[in-house]
């Protein structure tokens, strides 16, 4: 059991990185411009926000990246490196399964849609779907997860 717990913990760790990772990589584009939106396959509305200098970018991705950290966060706070978040247990319940959809959903997309995968696209996806079966398989493996603040003890 300790095993199972260990590397749920460290997959939580790893989900933590590839948030912060995603994070740095989108504030980046509000500094980048243009052509950093179109290399992470932003959506053209964005593309043409950063292009012609307008707001709609760089808030969308402030917001966006603000997602990531808090993801990021609650990964964090599963694996039991900072204080719990509250509704933890739900909030890494939705990761999970976000993270598995999106993973799939891309590698499903890159099957459908060949003429447009790049091997960025595929990386992401794995990745983001690695994510998602770390922390459903953390949900299981990490007791302390399922406490309520009430239920634990301090030291």
């Amino acid at each position: 059991m300790i095993h199972k717990q260990r590397l749920a913990v460290l997959g939580l760790i790893f989900v933590a990185l590839m948030a912060a990772v995603t994070v740095i990589a989108h504030m980046s584009c509000i500094w980048l411009g243009e052509a950093c939106y179109r290399a992470q396959l932003a959506p053209n509305v964005l593309v043409e926000s950063a292009k012609n200098g307008t707001w709609l970018a760089p808030v969308a991705t402030v917001g966006i990246s603000l997602l990531f950290a808090i993801c990021g966060a609650y990964a964090l706070a599963g694996a039991g490196l900072i204080r719990r978040l509250p509704l933890t247990y739900l909030a890494l319940v939705v990761i999970g399964i976000l993270c598995a959809i999106r993973g799939l959903a891309g590698l499903v997309l890159s099957i459908v849609f060949i003429d447009m995968v790049t091997v960025f696209s595929v990386i992401a996806s794995a990745i983001w779907f690695m994510c998602g079966l770390m922390t459903c398989l953390a949900l299981k493996w990490v007791p302390n997860i399922k406490m309520t603040p009430a239920n634990t003890t301090s030291t």
